[in-house]
């Protein structure tokens, strides 16, 4: 029998959601406490406990290591993300010795909004096409994108991607090798649900969420992106300046 509380979630999920924003906020750092403690910690029976942490090293949070104990696995260095008007995913991460990758999650076509539309310079109503893309470095998920095309002159995109793996290889697949970033715009927001599951990380952890718009070298809007980096991982820098533009 599981144990839930008055909002019907279940005890063991409870237990994990704490030790996980424990070990994202730095309170446990290296060896987990013992069950007993834990199974005193929140009142419930070490049965309870184990399947909570069981859940934690499915996500590879918590590494057991036999007749030691289980200790948090060791986060890795959090990465420096430079932004420039041509920023590039895997030359970023590649400079810094990690394995870009990615993985769309989804594609469709949508009507564009009246913000959208404004971004495209079209009206509301308009055919866009979206994307969205988990990126991933050395494996570990790092951001989540979703970025619109005008379906008029990109119809192609999915397709492209799905071939090269990358925006900007599936970009010149289509003949748009030249494009730059002309402005980005940050906040930050707290992970949903469906953020935390795909980034493996807390609910309600920091993300950085920079939304930009990229054009083509007439200056032709060319792809609206909204993407949230997960904050306990990666700093993003800012380049100003012609000189710099380019990383």
């Amino acid at each position: 029998m599981t144990t839930r509380d008055s909002a019907g979630i279940a005890r063991w999920r409870q237990i994990a959601d704490s030790l996980r924003l424990d070990i994202a906020e730095g309170r446990i750092a290296d060896l987990l406490p013992s069950e007993a403690k834990l199974a005193e910690r929140f009142a419930v029976n070490r049965h309870t406990v184990r399947r909570a942490i069981a859940a934690l090293g499915e996500e590879g949070l918590l590494t057991a290591a036999r007749g030691k104990g289980t200790f948090v696995t060791p986060r890795p260095s959090r990465i420096t993300y430079p932004v420039g008007s041509q920023s590039r995913f895997s030359e970023n991460i590649g400079a810094t010795a990690r394995e870009p990758g990615g993985a769309l999650i989804s594609a469709g076509r949508e009507l564009a909004s009246v913000e959208l539309a404004s971004h495209f310079d079209a009206r509301p109503g308009a055919p866009l096409i979206r994307l969205e893309l988990l990126r991933v470095a050395d494996g570990a998920p790092l951001i989540l994108s979703t970025l619109w095309f005008a379906e008029a002159r990109m119809p192609g995109i999915v397709e492209a991607y799905a071939e090269a793996g990358s925006i900007t290889r599936a970009l010149a697949l289509l003949g748009i090798a030249d494009h730059r970033r002309l402005w980005t715009r940050v906040s930050a927001i707290a992970a949903g649900p469906a953020d935390a599951e795909r980034l493996h990380c807390p609910l309600a952890a920091p993300l950085i969420v920079t939304t930009s718009l990229t054009v083509t070298r007439e200056s032709e809007p060319l792809q609206f992106a909204r993407s949230r980096f997960l904050g306990s991982r990666i700093e993003l820098v800012f380049y100003h300046g012609a000189d710099q533009a380019g990383i």
